[in-house]
């Protein structure tokens, strides 16, 4: 049983080093800041997830695996909400923003 558990454990670890190592990469291919912060946003999330839920199953069910799921709530908590407050910082500082997005009213074709 320890075996598998630490099978598990070491699939999931290495799940979220690959999901951290794409984020990287995507970090680095892509030249628009928004697609940046969202390739590292959403490779962030799930390698923290992957992460701490192999280290919870490596763990064991106990108090210290309560306060990684824990830490794993507030982790998923505080990423979103500051990934989209830098986005917004660069919708209003941007000259250049309009040239990559589209307003509504170019869209639809009315004024």
């Amino acid at each position: 049983m320890e075996w598998i558990r630490f099978a598990v454990s070491a699939v999931l670890i290495c799940l979220g080093l690959f999901a951290f190592a794409i984020g990287t990469v995507g970090v680095n291919f892509f030249d628009f800041v928004l697609n940046r912060m969202h390739a590292s946003g959403i490779c962030d999330t799930l390698g923290t997830l992957l992460m701490i839920l192999g280290l919870v199953v490596a763990n064991g069910a106990n108090f210290f695996s309560l306060k990684l799921l824990l830490v794993l709530l507030l982790l998923w908590i505080s990423s979103p909400v500051s990934t989209h407050l830098l986005s917004m910082v660069e919708k209003h500082t941007s000259n250049s923003l309009g040239r990559y997005i589209r307003r509504k009213e170019d869209r639809d074709g009315s004024v």
